[in-house]
């Protein structure tokens, strides 16, 4: 069950003006535009990134490629492969640990963090996705990490998107978010394990990032 797309309108600021939370559920908040004035640096960081660690489309344990090609940075990142999901210290593709995490990615989710009411950051592991047109990524909870007392936080920078939100359940119904160029998206207590995802990205262009939306998700995977 899917309810209609709304976009917010009341939650749109103008460039680089504050945004008031909205709540989401008990836990989960959506900052809009929080992380709009310092885009440009974040997105030439995920660029120098994936210099170093480059994107590319993982295998599901079923053996599919995910339509959506990722890299990470931090102590940890996260793979798929027909062994399972799994977070690693090295890059399967490099053998090299994955890179650092750039202080400008640190610094907007400490403000996220804070915004959002939650005490400490989560930064031991960035999963960086590049979504093209047409890609999408299924409801899903994020259950492959050991610290579920601690938030999640993500990072919407270029095209936008139709962010899933979802329930405790599967089959719970399902509200359809826009999420523009700088939306910070805060999950954690009660809602850690939402089921959430992206609907299939629409054709569109963004003047800093094509035709492409690049989503940062900061967790913490050990306590």
């Amino acid at each position: 069950m899917t309810a209609d797309l709304f976009d917010l309108p009341q939650a749109r600021p103008a460039a680089h003006a504050p945004a008031s939370p909205v709540s989401l559920a008990e836990g989960a908040v959506l900052l809009p535009a929080l992380a709009l004035p310092d885009a440009s640096a974040l997105i030439d960081a995920v660029h120098t990134i994936a210099r170093v660690t480059p994107f590319r489309r993982m295998e599901t344990p079923g053996g599919r490629l995910m339509s959506v090609a990722m890299t990470a940075c931090g102590k940890y990142g996260w793979c798929s492969d027909r062994h399972g999901y799994r977070y690693t210290e090295t890059s399967p593709l490099t053998g090299a640990s994955w890179p650092p995490v750039p202080d400008i990615f640190a610094a907007v989710v400490r403000r996220a963090t804070a915004a959002a009411g939650y005490p400490t950051p989560p930064l031991q592991s960035c999963l960086i996705n590049r979504y093209e047109p047409g890609t999408r990524l299924s409801l899903h909870q994020d259950r492959d990490e050991d610290a579920p007392h601690m938030p999640i936080i993500s990072i919407s920078l270029g095209v936008a998107a139709t962010f899933l939100w979802g329930g405790l359940h599967r089959a719970d119904p399902t509200r359809r978010l826009r999420l523009t160029h700088g939306d910070v998206v805060v999950w954690g207590g009660p809602s850690r394990f939402v089921f959430h995802g992206i609907a299939p990205l629409a054709r569109s262009f963004h003047p800093d990032t094509g035709e492409c939306r690049f989503n940062l998700t900061f967790r913490q995977i050990h306590p």
